[in-house]
């Protein structure tokens, strides 16, 4: 029997999930589904979570894009339900409860850079490689790649990207806000796992709002932002977390946290 095409453990509230379609893991559509179904089950779950961090398995690649051959076949009447899907896929990993942290190796390569745009923090390690190439096959960044990289690139800066599709190296992609860490191949997971493990020390209610309030907004004017901030902020107030942070704060001691 084969080996899934994505792989999760759980261990000390972090949630390492592997891509392991080798050797590029090419984002075929079985992989995107073998993806929706982990992190389904990490929704399940999220009681032990509190962060995840996303990765690629073998050498080469974080993931190296789609499946090419399966363009071939294509009809804009195929390709608007196939682009929905990976659309509603990608959510999950951007909506996830907690934090997703990409440890980012190898190539990383349109669906694969699309999909490291969905998760919270991206660290790379030296030896990545990232870009958009789209435009090589008289398509573009149609999995979210287009919506999501004019958060985190200037705009001209996006569309040079995008229409050269030119690949990057992690020393650029730092440099332009692509990745927020940059470290040596060999301690790419212990960093990625220690952000984790960071985080999960943190009071989980306030991180989980945290992020909701982060993906509820970005897209909103100011006055609509702050009241959305303003009703998670004061519904944590109902939450024996709060309370035990400013108890344990005042009291000069670590709180202890139940997330509830």
């Amino acid at each position: 029997m084969p080996e899934p095409l994505v792989q999760y453990k759980i261990e000390d509230s972090i949630a390492q999930v592997t891509l392991n379609n080798p050797p590029l893991n090419s984002l075929t559509m079985a992989t995107r589904e073998a993806l929706r179904d982990a992190f389904l089950e990490l929704g399940e779950q999220s009681g032990q979570v509190r962060a995840v961090v996303l990765s690629g398995g073998g050498e080469q690649a974080f993931a190296a894009g789609a499946d090419i051959k399966a363009f071939l076949d294509l009809t804009p009447e195929t390709a608007l339900p196939r682009l929905e899907k990976t659309h509603q896929i990608f959510s999950l990993v951007e909506n996830y409860r907690w934090p997703v942290i990409a440890a980012i190796h190898g190539f990383c390569l349109g669906g694969g850079l699309e999909l490291a745009l969905c998760c919270d923090i991206r660290y790379a390690s030296a030896d990545a490689v990232l870009g958009f190439p789209e435009v090589n096959l008289s398509i573009f960044p149609g999995n979210g790649g287009m919506a999501r990289g004019m958060h985190f690139l200037g705009l001209g800066r996006f569309k040079e990207l995008v229409y050269t599709g030119r690949r990057i190296s992690a020393a650029e992609a730092y440099e332009y806000g692509l990745v927020e860490k940059v470290v040596p191949r060999e301690q790419l997971m212990g960093e990625a796992l220690g952000l984790a493990r960071s985080i999960a020390k943190r009071g989980p209610l306030g991180v989980a709002a945290a992020k909701k309030v982060i993906n509820q907004t970005r897209d909103l004017a100011v006055a609509q932002a702050l009241a959305v901030e303003s009703r998670n902020w004061a519904d944590l107030a109902a939450t024996e977390d709060m309370k035990e942070g400013a108890r344990a704060f005042v009291e000069k001691r670590k709180p202890l946290y139940n997330c509830r």
